[in-house]
């Protein structure tokens, strides 16, 4: 299925504030907003999730970052693993710990490994994660916050995620420097 890309002009009433925000921050409108736009609900669902996140977030701008790019890398969504990855860098991420979720392996820093194990047991195992993986995730000083918070990111990346295998959404030029295959 092949989707439009909306711009502010072509897009529904709706959106065209979440649009020129959208313009205003990042200087141009990343595709996935645009190829949301379709559909107002799922665009202003989405973005309802990164405010959420920003304003009540419990983990870190970093440990956000791991999460989105363990599910990314996981479902091997290039779109999103280039933007995150820019995203991890503008939060400051190691490059080492960037390069290794870029790469799928274990993180050197254990905390942040505990919270990319947690991550990928929540996907493999769809949500049965064995108490074993749980207690590993309190160990490396998680809670029920936090464990929370890894489900809200999980879901707003399986959105983005299998919308982006289904339209082939482009890699914006701003993310071009750190495109990725799987």
């Amino acid at each position: 299925m092949k989707f439009k890309l909306l711009t502010i002009e072509t897009a529904p009433e709706a959106v065209k504030p979440e649009l020129e925000a959208a313009q205003k921050a990042y200087g141009s409108i990343p595709n996935l907003y645009r190829g949301f736009a379709n559909n107002p609900a799922t665009l202003k669902i989405y973005l309802g999730f990164n405010e959420a996140l920003k304003e009540h977030g419990c983990l870190s701008p970093v440990e956000q970052q791991v999460v989105y790019l363990t599910v990314s890398t996981e479902n091997g969504c290039i779109y999103c693993v280039g933007a995150h990855s820019v995203l991890a860098d503008m939060a400051s991420m190691p490059e080492q710990t960037l390069t290794e979720l870029r790469n799928e392996t274990a993180l050197s820093d254990q905390k942040l490994n505990a919270l990319r194990n947690f991550t990928l047991s929540v996907m493999e195992h769809r949500g049965w994660v064995p108490e074993q993986d749980i207690a590993d995730f309190q160990t490396a000083g998680y809670d029920q916050r936090h464990l929370l918070e890894v489900l809200t990111i999980l879901a707003q990346k399986t959105l983005s995620n299998y919308y982006n295998h289904i339209a082939q959404t482009p890699l914006d030029a701003m993310f071009e420097s750190r495109a990725w295959e799987k």
